[in-house]
Parts: C-alpha cells; structure tokens; sequence
C-alpha cells in the first residue's frame, strides 16, 4: 500500500505558478497510476490530472488543460503538478491517489478508482 504526502501549496496571485509534489512510500511507485483530485469548499472532489505508470498517458480536466501539467520521477517516487497560470478557481485543497496497474497505458480519472490517497495540500489563489 502506498502512502502519499503532498507538498508544495500556498497562498499565490492570480497569473502565479505553483509546483505541487506528491512523495510516494511503501509498495512499489512505478506499479502505480497515479491521480491528482482537488476539493474546493462546499464542492466535490473533482478530477484534476491522471498519469500512467510510466507516463506514456496523461490526461486533464478540461478546467485545466493548457495550464497544468502532471508528470513523475519514479527514480524519485515522486508525483508532480505544475501549475500555471492559476485562476481564483483553481483555489481547492489538492490530493494526490495511487492505485495499482497491469497495464502501462491505463489512467483512472474517477476518484472512486483509486485506493490511496494523500492528506492534501491547500492552494489559494488570490485575484
């Protein structure tokens, strides 16, 4: 079972970037696909990024396309999101999941797929 710790979050100005991490222990790093979800108050947790084991795939969120990239260092067991130019929607706690593949190629984007999840980081984005 992996155990996730984001990091990386803060209180930025709309147009900022933010670079969120996510170290992964326990298990084995590149036998998961790996997920970023956020939160933001009084909503649901929605679906941000989705990377394949070996990052052959990624996906995004429509709401973030073009401005957030997922990738992994898995000599690192590290999960990363780039954030650019952040909007005051973007504002959210972010969480990293982790959930076991066979395949290379395969993402999960609902946030029932995955088994693992980190605590969350927060992310304000001031206008």
């Amino acid at each position: 079972q992996a155990q996730l710790v984001e990091s990386g979050g803060g209180l930025v100005r709309v147009g900022d970037s933010l670079r969120l991490s996510c170290a992964a222990s326990g298990g084995t790093f590149n036998m998961y696909a790996m997920g970023w979800f956020r939160q933001a108050p009084e909503k649901e947790r929605e679906f941000v990024a989705a990377i394949s084991r070996t990052s052959i795939i990624t996906k995004y969120a429509d709401s973030v396309k073009g401005r957030f990239t997922v990738s992994r260092d898995n000599a690192k067991n590290t999960l990363y999101l780039q954030m650019n130019s952040l909007k005051p929607e973007d504002t959210a706690i972010y969480y990293c999941a982790a959930r076991s593949a066979a395949s290379l190629r395969v993402t999960y984007l609902g946030r029932d797929e995955y088994f693992n999840w980190g605590q969350g980081t927060h992310v304000t984005v001031s206008a």
